[in-house]
């Protein structure tokens, strides 16, 4: 089974990349979580991003508001899928700087980048990325798909009722 590297700008991050924690300890996915800054410890986030495939790593999940060049710097620099979060932080302009900032990389950088606040499908995303080539990871995801299914087949019946 793989392992997924969180990693976010702040602690003031954390709340929202909790989402991605949980999501992947309930798939039983190892997580390593730590505060890596694009703009305050840049030497940490280049020792990070290197060598994290070197740690047993498969995936990056990468939070960051404002400025948000945390996602981008560590897919400029590790060989591994990079998955960004915009985080809308106090010092955001609605969101849209982190957004946009994590988004628009240049052709040969890929960050693959989920919804503002939207930690938890950066960890659904990381745990099918890992999916494709380990079977019980597999099918976690098929038994979570087939939960959301019935929730809203329970839903409908229920408002039907």
């Amino acid at each position: 089974m793989g392992k997924v590297g969180i990693i976010m700008g702040s602690d003031s991050d954390l709340p929202i990349m909790q989402d991605a924690i949980d999501i992947l300890k309930s798939f039983n996915i190892e997580t390593e979580v730590d505060i890596v800054s694009a703009h305050r410890t840049p030497e940490k986030l280049y020792e990070y991003a290197t060598n994290a495939h070197s740690r047993g790593v498969n995936v990056i999940i990468a939070g960051a508001g404002g400025a948000a060049h945390l996602p981008g710097m560590v897919a400029s620099m590790s060989p591994l899928p990079v998955i960004g979060v915009p985080v809308k932080s106090r010092n955001s302009i609605d969101g849209w700087d982190s957004v946009l900032s994590i988004l628009q990389m240049p052709g040969g950088v890929p960050v693959a980048t989920v919804a503002l606040d939207g930690a938890k499908n950066a960890g659904i995303l990381a745990a099918q990325i890992l999916g494709s080539s380990d079977q019980q990871v597999l099918k976690n995801i098929i038994k979570y798909k087939e939960s959301l299914k019935e929730k809203v087949m329970t839903a409908a019946k229920g408002i039907k009722q």
